[in-house]
Protein backbone atom coordinates (compact mmCIF):
# COMPACT_ATOMS: atom_id res chain seq x y z
CA UNK A 1 0.00 0.00 0.00
CA UNK A 2 1.14 3.80 -0.60
CA UNK A 3 2.53 4.74 2.31
CA UNK A 4 2.17 9.14 2.78
CA UNK A 5 3.52 11.79 5.06
CA UNK A 6 1.70 14.74 5.78
CA UNK A 7 3.55 17.68 6.81
CA UNK A 8 1.68 20.49 8.26
CA UNK A 9 3.05 23.46 10.16
CA UNK A 10 1.05 23.12 13.10
CA UNK A 11 -2.13 20.91 14.66
CA UNK A 12 -3.46 23.47 16.48
CA UNK A 13 -7.31 24.71 15.50
CA UNK A 14 -7.97 26.03 11.99
CA UNK A 15 -9.33 25.37 8.78
CA UNK A 16 -6.43 23.33 6.63
CA UNK A 17 -5.73 21.96 9.83
CA UNK A 18 -9.27 20.30 10.21
CA UNK A 19 -9.43 19.25 6.91
CA UNK A 20 -6.33 17.45 7.33
CA UNK A 21 -8.07 15.38 10.47
CA UNK A 22 -10.73 14.70 8.16
CA UNK A 23 -9.32 13.78 4.87
CA UNK A 24 -6.82 11.12 6.66
CA UNK A 25 -10.26 9.35 7.93
CA UNK A 26 -11.07 8.97 4.30
CA UNK A 27 -7.76 8.35 2.28
CA UNK A 28 -7.82 4.90 1.75
CA UNK A 29 -4.13 4.86 2.34
CA UNK A 30 -1.42 3.96 4.40
CA UNK A 31 -0.89 7.83 6.39
CA UNK A 32 1.49 9.74 8.72
CA UNK A 33 1.66 12.97 9.83
CA UNK A 34 4.67 15.40 10.93
CA UNK A 35 3.91 18.60 12.37
CA UNK A 36 6.92 21.19 12.19
CA UNK A 37 5.43 22.58 15.70
CA UNK A 38 3.80 20.77 17.91
CA UNK A 39 1.09 18.21 17.73
CA UNK A 40 -1.58 20.64 19.40
CA UNK A 41 -5.55 19.72 19.61
CA UNK A 42 -6.12 18.47 16.31
CA UNK A 43 -3.22 16.44 16.27
CA UNK A 44 -4.38 14.63 19.26
CA UNK A 45 -7.69 14.15 17.53
CA UNK A 46 -5.30 12.34 14.61
CA UNK A 47 -3.76 9.95 17.08
CA UNK A 48 -6.58 9.10 18.51
CA UNK A 49 -7.75 7.90 15.05
CA UNK A 50 -5.13 5.82 14.97
CA UNK A 51 -2.78 7.72 12.64
CA UNK A 52 1.05 8.35 14.15
CA UNK A 53 1.69 11.88 14.26
CA UNK A 54 5.64 13.19 14.22
CA UNK A 55 6.45 16.25 16.07
CA UNK A 56 9.83 18.30 14.66
CA UNK A 57 9.88 20.72 17.15
CA UNK A 58 10.44 23.87 15.22
CA UNK A 59 11.24 27.01 17.45
CA UNK A 60 10.27 29.56 14.94
CA UNK A 61 10.05 30.07 10.99
CA UNK A 62 14.08 30.35 10.74
CA UNK A 63 15.15 27.40 12.92
CA UNK A 64 17.27 25.71 9.90
CA UNK A 65 17.44 22.75 12.56
CA UNK A 66 14.50 21.81 11.97
CA UNK A 67 15.36 20.73 8.84
CA UNK A 68 17.86 17.73 8.81
CA UNK A 69 14.86 16.33 11.79
CA UNK A 70 12.19 16.43 9.25
CA UNK A 71 14.72 14.65 6.53
CA UNK A 72 14.98 12.00 8.65
CA UNK A 73 11.68 11.08 9.44
CA UNK A 74 10.46 11.06 5.72
CA UNK A 75 14.13 9.06 5.16
CA UNK A 76 13.01 7.01 8.06
CA UNK A 77 9.42 6.12 6.98
CA UNK A 78 10.30 5.45 3.28
CA UNK A 79 7.50 7.41 2.20
CA UNK A 80 6.50 7.13 -1.51
CA UNK A 81 4.88 10.60 -1.47
CA UNK A 82 5.06 13.58 1.00
CA UNK A 83 1.90 16.20 0.90
CA UNK A 84 2.79 19.04 2.15
CA UNK A 85 -0.05 21.72 3.40
CA UNK A 86 0.19 25.60 4.87
CA UNK A 87 3.53 27.86 4.01
CA UNK A 88 5.94 27.24 5.94
CA UNK A 89 5.75 23.63 5.94
CA UNK A 90 5.56 23.45 1.90
CA UNK A 91 8.72 25.07 1.75
CA UNK A 92 10.50 23.12 4.80
CA UNK A 93 8.96 19.84 3.50
CA UNK A 94 9.63 20.17 0.09
CA UNK A 95 13.17 20.63 0.79
CA UNK A 96 13.59 17.93 2.97
CA UNK A 97 11.51 15.35 0.93
CA UNK A 98 14.02 16.30 -2.30
CA UNK A 99 17.16 15.68 0.27
CA UNK A 100 15.41 12.27 1.07
CA UNK A 101 14.47 10.78 -2.13
CA UNK A 102 11.08 11.04 -2.05
CA UNK A 103 9.63 9.83 -5.48
CA UNK A 104 6.34 12.21 -5.17
CA UNK A 105 6.33 15.50 -3.42
CA UNK A 106 2.33 17.30 -3.53
CA UNK A 107 2.00 20.67 -1.58
CA UNK A 108 -1.63 21.69 -0.95
CA UNK A 109 -2.24 25.18 -1.17
CA UNK A 110 -5.12 26.09 1.56
CA UNK A 111 -4.60 29.93 2.36
CA UNK A 112 -3.32 32.06 0.09
CA UNK A 113 -5.46 35.10 -0.15
CA UNK A 114 -4.92 38.52 -2.48
CA UNK A 115 -1.90 40.14 -0.86
CA UNK A 116 -1.43 37.97 2.00
CA UNK A 117 -0.63 34.43 2.86
CA UNK A 118 -2.36 32.83 6.23
CA UNK A 119 -3.26 36.21 7.79
CA UNK A 120 0.62 37.49 7.39
CA UNK A 121 1.42 40.06 4.49
CA UNK A 122 2.91 38.61 1.10
CA UNK A 123 6.22 40.49 0.69
CA UNK A 124 8.96 39.60 -2.55
CA UNK A 125 10.66 37.54 0.12
CA UNK A 126 8.11 35.23 0.96
CA UNK A 127 6.90 35.00 -2.83
CA UNK A 128 10.54 34.34 -4.22
CA UNK A 129 11.00 31.34 -1.66
CA UNK A 130 8.36 30.17 -2.12
CA UNK A 131 8.59 29.75 -6.08
CA UNK A 132 12.36 28.67 -5.27
CA UNK A 133 11.11 25.38 -3.63
CA UNK A 134 7.77 24.66 -6.18
CA UNK A 135 10.03 23.82 -8.50
CA UNK A 136 11.27 20.72 -6.02
CA UNK A 137 7.41 19.36 -5.62
CA UNK A 138 5.61 17.27 -8.70
CA UNK A 139 2.46 19.14 -8.34
CA UNK A 140 0.74 22.26 -6.55
CA UNK A 141 -3.03 21.54 -5.52
CA UNK A 142 -5.37 24.71 -4.91
CA UNK A 143 -8.44 24.12 -3.23
CA UNK A 144 -10.40 26.60 -5.50
CA UNK A 145 -9.78 27.84 -8.75
CA UNK A 146 -9.73 30.98 -6.92
CA UNK A 147 -6.15 30.01 -5.58
CA UNK A 148 -5.25 28.76 -8.66
CA UNK A 149 -5.44 32.07 -10.40
CA UNK A 150 -3.64 33.49 -7.27
CA UNK A 151 -0.68 30.57 -7.79
CA UNK A 152 -0.03 31.85 -11.40
CA UNK A 153 0.30 35.41 -10.55
CA UNK A 154 2.95 34.12 -7.95
CA UNK A 155 4.70 32.76 -10.87
CA UNK A 156 3.67 28.96 -10.78
CA UNK A 157 3.29 27.29 -14.13
CA UNK A 158 -0.20 26.76 -14.65
CA UNK A 159 0.79 22.85 -15.74
CA UNK A 160 1.94 22.29 -12.20
CA UNK A 161 -1.60 23.36 -10.30
CA UNK A 162 -4.60 21.61 -9.85
CA UNK A 163 -7.45 22.17 -8.31
CA UNK A 164 -8.56 19.69 -5.81
CA UNK A 165 -11.19 21.51 -3.64
CA UNK A 166 -11.61 21.58 0.07
CA UNK A 167 -14.23 18.46 1.13
CA UNK A 168 -17.34 18.08 3.64
CA UNK A 169 -19.04 15.49 5.65
CA UNK A 170 -22.60 17.01 5.29
CA UNK A 171 -23.82 14.36 8.33
CA UNK A 172 -21.33 15.74 10.60
CA UNK A 173 -23.68 18.87 10.82
CA UNK A 174 -27.04 17.78 10.61
CA UNK A 175 -29.08 19.64 12.72
CA UNK A 176 -29.93 18.47 16.74
CA UNK A 177 -32.33 20.70 18.37
CA UNK A 178 -30.62 18.66 21.99
CA UNK A 179 -27.43 20.08 20.68
CA UNK A 180 -28.80 23.62 20.15
CA UNK A 181 -30.18 24.06 23.50
CA UNK A 182 -27.46 22.57 25.31
CA UNK A 183 -24.98 24.96 23.53
CA UNK A 184 -27.38 27.76 23.77
CA UNK A 185 -27.71 27.05 27.87
CA UNK A 186 -23.53 26.69 28.11
CA UNK A 187 -23.29 29.72 26.47
CA UNK A 188 -25.91 31.64 27.97
CA UNK A 189 -27.83 32.62 24.97
CA UNK A 190 -31.90 32.64 25.49
CA UNK A 191 -33.57 30.51 24.10
CA UNK A 192 -35.70 32.54 21.82
CA UNK A 193 -33.04 34.76 20.96
CA UNK A 194 -32.08 35.78 17.41
CA UNK A 195 -28.56 34.25 16.58
CA UNK A 196 -26.44 35.65 14.17
CA UNK A 197 -22.95 33.28 13.68
CA UNK A 198 -19.58 33.30 12.56
CA UNK A 199 -16.89 30.80 12.58
CA UNK A 200 -13.16 31.69 11.34
CA UNK A 201 -9.88 33.49 12.66
CA UNK A 202 -10.23 36.76 14.33
CA UNK A 203 -8.22 38.77 12.23
CA UNK A 204 -8.53 41.94 10.01
CA UNK A 205 -9.70 40.00 6.86
CA UNK A 206 -12.51 38.59 8.26
CA UNK A 207 -14.40 42.03 8.75
CA UNK A 208 -16.22 40.34 11.91
CA UNK A 209 -16.24 43.97 13.49
CA UNK A 210 -18.87 44.78 10.64
CA UNK A 211 -20.85 42.11 12.33
CA UNK A 212 -20.88 43.67 15.46
CA UNK A 213 -21.77 47.04 13.88
CA UNK A 214 -24.62 45.19 12.84
CA UNK A 215 -25.41 43.74 15.39
CA UNK A 216 -25.98 46.85 17.28
CA UNK A 217 -28.66 47.57 14.88
CA UNK A 218 -30.99 44.67 15.66
CA UNK A 219 -32.59 44.84 18.86
CA UNK A 220 -31.92 42.02 21.14
CA UNK A 221 -30.17 39.86 18.65
CA UNK A 222 -27.07 37.66 19.43
CA UNK A 223 -23.62 37.53 17.51
CA UNK A 224 -21.86 34.60 18.40
CA UNK A 225 -18.28 34.11 17.09
CA UNK A 226 -16.64 31.12 16.49
CA UNK A 227 -12.54 31.25 16.42
CA UNK A 228 -9.52 33.02 18.07
CA UNK A 229 -7.07 35.55 16.60
CA UNK A 230 -5.12 38.50 17.39
CA UNK A 231 -8.35 40.44 16.63
CA UNK A 232 -10.17 39.29 19.76
CA UNK A 233 -9.43 42.33 21.87
CA UNK A 234 -10.19 44.76 19.62
CA UNK A 235 -13.92 42.86 18.74
CA UNK A 236 -14.49 43.12 22.34
CA UNK A 237 -13.48 47.26 22.67
CA UNK A 238 -16.14 47.59 19.55
CA UNK A 239 -18.54 45.67 21.68
CA UNK A 240 -18.26 47.86 25.29
CA UNK A 241 -18.44 50.85 22.71
CA UNK A 242 -21.78 49.69 20.65
CA UNK A 243 -23.25 48.85 23.80
CA UNK A 244 -23.37 45.34 22.62
CA UNK A 245 -20.82 43.41 24.86
CA UNK A 246 -23.44 41.65 26.24
CA UNK A 247 -24.86 40.42 23.16
CA UNK A 248 -22.01 39.29 21.24
CA UNK A 249 -20.09 35.99 22.24
CA UNK A 250 -16.56 35.42 21.32
CA UNK A 251 -16.36 31.69 22.37
CA UNK A 252 -12.89 30.26 21.28
CA UNK A 253 -11.87 28.04 18.54
CA UNK A 254 -13.19 24.88 18.85
CA UNK A 255 -12.46 21.08 16.83
CA UNK A 256 -15.90 20.94 16.41
CA UNK A 257 -18.28 23.52 15.19
CA UNK A 258 -21.53 21.51 14.67
CA UNK A 259 -22.99 22.77 18.04
CA UNK A 260 -22.04 26.27 17.53
CA UNK A 261 -23.49 25.81 14.31
CA UNK A 262 -26.70 24.36 15.83
CA UNK A 263 -27.41 27.46 18.49
CA UNK A 264 -27.33 29.54 15.31
CA UNK A 265 -30.02 30.72 13.52
CA UNK A 266 -28.46 32.69 10.43
CA UNK A 267 -24.82 32.44 9.34
CA UNK A 268 -22.48 35.85 8.51
CA UNK A 269 -19.75 35.42 6.54
CA UNK A 270 -18.70 39.11 5.53
CA UNK A 271 -15.18 38.45 4.47
CA UNK A 272 -14.21 40.28 0.92
CA UNK A 273 -11.76 37.55 0.04
CA UNK A 274 -11.47 33.77 1.10
CA UNK A 275 -9.63 30.90 -0.61
CA UNK A 276 -12.49 28.69 -0.43
CA UNK A 277 -15.09 29.07 2.11
CA UNK A 278 -15.54 26.31 4.10
CA UNK A 279 -17.64 27.89 6.95
CA UNK A 280 -19.82 28.66 4.60
CA UNK A 281 -20.41 25.39 3.57
CA UNK A 282 -20.80 24.03 7.13
CA UNK A 283 -23.15 26.29 7.62
CA UNK A 284 -25.17 25.11 4.74
CA UNK A 285 -25.26 21.83 5.64
CA UNK A 286 -26.44 22.68 9.88
CA UNK A 287 -29.42 23.97 7.77
CA UNK A 288 -28.69 27.43 8.22
CA UNK A 289 -29.81 30.68 5.74
CA UNK A 290 -25.96 32.75 4.70
CA UNK A 291 -25.26 35.97 4.16
CA UNK A 292 -22.15 36.14 2.58
CA UNK A 293 -19.65 38.04 0.32
CA UNK A 294 -16.71 36.19 -0.90
CA UNK A 295 -17.22 32.47 -1.34
CA UNK A 296 -15.12 30.80 -4.12
CA UNK A 297 -16.81 27.22 -3.05
CA UNK A 298 -20.10 28.90 -4.39
CA UNK A 299 -19.04 31.63 -6.86
CA UNK A 300 -19.75 30.82 -10.52
CA UNK A 301 -21.80 27.98 -9.46
CA UNK A 302 -25.78 28.36 -10.84
CA UNK A 303 -28.10 30.35 -8.47
CA UNK A 304 -30.17 26.93 -7.61
CA UNK A 305 -27.21 25.62 -6.14
CA UNK A 306 -27.30 27.22 -2.98
CA UNK A 307 -30.81 29.39 -3.35
CA UNK A 308 -30.48 30.18 0.24
CA UNK A 309 -26.68 31.30 0.33
CA UNK A 310 -27.29 35.72 -0.32
CA UNK A 311 -24.13 37.28 -1.64
CA UNK A 312 -23.98 41.09 -0.45
CA UNK A 313 -21.27 43.05 -2.21
CA UNK A 314 -18.26 44.33 -0.22
CA UNK A 315 -19.13 47.68 0.07
CA UNK A 316 -22.21 46.59 1.99
CA UNK A 317 -22.20 48.55 5.62
CA UNK A 318 -23.71 47.54 8.70
CA UNK A 319 -27.20 48.77 7.92
CA UNK A 320 -27.34 46.36 4.77
CA UNK A 321 -25.97 43.87 6.97
CA UNK A 322 -28.21 44.21 9.82
CA UNK A 323 -31.38 44.49 7.48
CA UNK A 324 -30.09 41.03 5.26
CA UNK A 325 -29.36 38.99 8.91
CA UNK A 326 -32.83 40.31 10.38
CA UNK A 327 -34.97 38.72 7.88
CA UNK A 328 -33.17 35.25 7.40
CA UNK A 329 -34.39 32.99 10.11
CA UNK A 330 -35.39 29.28 10.45
CA UNK A 331 -33.69 26.05 9.16
CA UNK A 332 -33.76 25.85 5.29
CA UNK A 333 -32.84 22.38 3.61
CA UNK A 334 -29.47 21.14 2.53
CA UNK A 335 -28.73 22.78 -0.51
CA UNK A 336 -27.06 20.23 -3.61
CA UNK A 337 -23.71 22.80 -3.48
CA UNK A 338 -22.76 21.02 0.17
CA UNK A 339 -23.02 17.39 -1.43
CA UNK A 340 -20.78 18.73 -4.31
CA UNK A 341 -17.78 18.61 -2.24
CA UNK A 342 -18.54 15.14 -0.22
CA UNK A 343 -14.66 14.65 1.61
CA UNK A 344 -14.75 10.95 -0.22
CA UNK A 345 -14.65 12.37 -3.60
CA UNK A 346 -11.74 14.71 -2.81
CA UNK A 347 -10.19 12.45 -1.55
CA UNK A 348 -10.29 10.28 -3.84
CA UNK A 349 -8.72 12.61 -6.09
CA UNK A 350 -6.10 13.00 -4.47
CA UNK A 351 -5.22 9.13 -4.27
CA UNK A 352 -5.17 9.18 -7.86
CA UNK A 353 -2.63 12.36 -7.62
CA UNK A 354 -0.58 10.42 -5.71
CA UNK A 355 -0.29 7.32 -7.98
CA UNK A 356 0.75 9.87 -10.79
CA UNK A 357 -2.64 10.09 -12.75
CA UNK A 358 -5.10 12.60 -13.07
CA UNK A 359 -7.16 13.09 -9.97
CA UNK A 360 -9.96 15.78 -12.02
CA UNK A 361 -13.29 13.64 -12.10
CA UNK A 362 -16.94 13.74 -10.78
CA UNK A 363 -18.53 17.00 -10.70
CA UNK A 364 -16.09 20.01 -11.31
CA UNK A 365 -16.89 23.33 -12.07
CA UNK A 366 -15.42 25.64 -14.19
CA UNK A 367 -12.54 27.90 -13.29
CA UNK A 368 -12.86 31.46 -12.75
CA UNK A 369 -10.13 33.53 -13.57
CA UNK A 370 -10.56 36.38 -11.85
CA UNK A 371 -10.45 37.10 -8.29
CA UNK A 372 -13.74 37.94 -6.18
CA UNK A 373 -13.62 41.05 -4.23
Amino acid sequence: MTRVLHVITGLEHGGAERQLALLLRHLPLDCEVATLTHAGAVGEEIRRGGVPVHEIGMRGNRDLAALPRLVRVIGDGGYDVVHTHLYRACVYGRVAARLAGTPRIIATEHSLGDGHIEGRRTTRAVQALYRATEHLGSMTVAVSPTVATRLRAWGVRPDRITVIPNGIEPTAFAFAPARRTATRLRLGIPADAHVVGAVGRLVPTKRFGLLVEAVARMPGARLLIVGDGPERARLHRLARARHVADRVVLAGATGDVAPALAAMDVFAAPSTQETFGLGVLEALAAGLPVVRTACPALDGLPRGEAPDAVRLPAAAGPDAWSAELGRRTGRVPVPPAVHRYAIAEQAAKLARLYAGGAPRAGRARPARESIPT
